[in-house]
């Protein structure tokens, strides 16, 4: 094979992505695609708006009832700010959503001992509640100041294309214990979800309907249809009646008490919990949120400009946008959801999935989460998908599998003294846990395999191998003979290849 030119190795970089077939300004039609593709996001944006209320309300106190009114003010606010900062803020199509930072800060204020002390549950609840919402309102002002006093763009002028990239990598990365880990946690529709995902997103992603990528465009939706319907049958057919408790809510599809408890129409409106109170303390705590916020989110501006096809953002627009987002937390502190916000990054994945990165469609999945936040009964329908379904499209997403799966190996044993694989094969389960304990190995058998299945031959000068062709022999490079020769003439009696 001819030694390869120096213009087929070197990637000189491209102000916009190449290859989408939408970018940030041009739009699918109205007639179908561009909303199915608008409740495709909306979907996605529902596992970290049902997640954290229900990990945060039954420590405060909450009810079932109380639940579902913090998850729609959360939905209904993830839309108000998501159509102001694409059509004020970075103009991006990024979703703004809740934001797992501040769960720090408030399960610190759910532990004040004044507020513990409260017998009554919903009272405690509101109290809760109420001094959640005056730390956020507070701690706004962070974010606003520093982005509309372009204090921010000032910073932002020192960061380098080489010291984005692990902010960027580490947004998404950030997440995977939130990946395998909690697919194991059901493993009977976890992994079906994550392999239908990557058969439909990868492998299948050319097959075309009147001339449309449908699997490809549309994987995330018709993965999550199939496996939820699956994971429903499984629940009506008494799969999980005498199963552990823990197994039943991470499985079941009336688990979470969604459906029964939210009221058909209800709009969410500010200071609906109460009168906001103000303590230092928690403010102060709650800045922290708001800084690691900022940060995650300038990466992800980031990122979602370049799966847009757009240009980097410049430093102003960097900065407009950030202060919108201290609007946002400013109207969640407001409204009681429980969270400040930030870029979603699963949707911002969810752009680079599709190949779609129309400011269009983020606007669609606005509307959507405005409107079933509104409409309770059918909000809640939608919002009782297991986690553990969204767990798996988080390790596609983000490429969590070479991370998370050791990781969901380690949290096993520690727990439960054993690795997952235990069957009464000692040799057999030893031989798996150890395989998959290991990062390394992992990632190499899941590198190789996708490596050699995915558009291996069209992709061959993508994957480098042009370049590496000339090493594979000892004698395919001069300079091998250098670095490799065997001493004391020992070559003679192990020839080279």
């Amino acid at each position: 094979m001819a030694a390869p030119k120096p213009e087929e190795i070197s990637f000189p970089p491209m102000d916009q992505l190449q290859g989408l077939e939408y970018c940030i300004d041009s739009n699918p039609s109205w007639a179908g695609e561009a909303i199915a593709l608008g409740f495709q996001h909306y979907i996605l944006a529902l596992g970290t708006a049902v997640m954290i209320p229900s990990f945060l309300v039954p420590l405060m106190g909450g009810t079932d009832g109380d639940k579902v009114r913090v998850v729609q003010a959360l939905l209904f606010v993830e839309g108000i700010n998501t159509l102001l900062q694409t059509l004020f803020g970075t103009r991006l199509p990024t979703v703004i959503g809740g934001s797992y930072a501040f769960m720090v800060p408030i399960i610190s204020i759910i532990h004040d001992t004044s507020l513990m002390s409260i017998e009554d549950n919903h009272v405690r609840f509101l109290n809760t509640m109420r001094a959640v919402q005056g730390a956020l309102i507070v701690a706004s002002s962070i974010q606003i100041i520093l982005g509309y006093s372009q204090m921010w763009a000032i910073c932002s002028r020192f960061f380098s294309p080489l010291g984005m990239v692990p902010v960027i990598a580490l947004v998404g990365f950030g997440l995977f214990d939130r990946g395998f880990p909690v697919v194991g946690r059901c493993v009977e529709i976890g992994i079906p979800m994550l392999i239908l995902f990557i058969a439909f997103s990868q492998y299948l992603k050319n097959f075309l309907t009147k001339q449309l990528p449908i699997l490809e465009r549309f994987a995330l939706l018709i993965s999550i249809t199939v496996i939820w319907a699956y994971a429903h049958l499984l629940t009506a057919s008494g799969a999980y009646k005498h199963r552990p408790e823990l197994t039943q809510l991470n499985c079941r599809t009336d688990k979470a008490n969604l459906i029964s408890s939210a009221p058909w129409i209800k709009i969410p409106y500010p200071l609906q919990w109460g009168a906001p109170t103000f303590d230092a303390g928690h403010a102060f705590g709650m800045m922290a949120a708001v800084l690691v916020s900022l940060i995650e989110s300038t990466g992800a501006y980031k990122a979602a400009s370049r799966l847009a096809s757009a240009t980097p953002p410049p430093a102003h627009v960097l900065s407009r946008g950030i202060g919108w987002q201290g609007i946002g937390i400013l109207l969640n502190g407001l409204f009681g959801t429980l969270s400040g916000s930030t870029v979603s990054v699963e949707n911002v994945g969810l752009l680079g999935s599709t190949r779609v990165g129309s400011r269009r469609v983020i606007q669609i999945s606005a509307g959507f989460m405005i409107f079933f936040s509104i409409l309770g009964k059918f909000g809640a329908l939608f919002a009782s998908i297991p986690f553990t379904i969204f767990a798996a499209v988080y390790c596609v997403l983000f490429g969590l599998v070479g991370l998370s799966v050791p990781e969901y190996f380690r949290e096993y044993t520690a727990k439960a003294l054993h690795g997952p694989a235990h069957t009464r094969g000692g040799w057999f389960n030893d031989f798996l846990n150890t395989i998959f304990f290991s990062s390394p190995t992992v990632a190499l058998l899941v590198a190789v395999f996708l490596d050699n299945t995915l558009d291996y031959k069209d992709s061959a000068r993508d994957r480098g191998m042009p370049w590496w062709v000339k090493f594979r022999t000892f004698k395919g490079d001069s300079r091998n003979e250098e670095f490799y020769t065997l001493p004391f003439n020992l070559n003679r009696f192990f020839p080279p290849s």
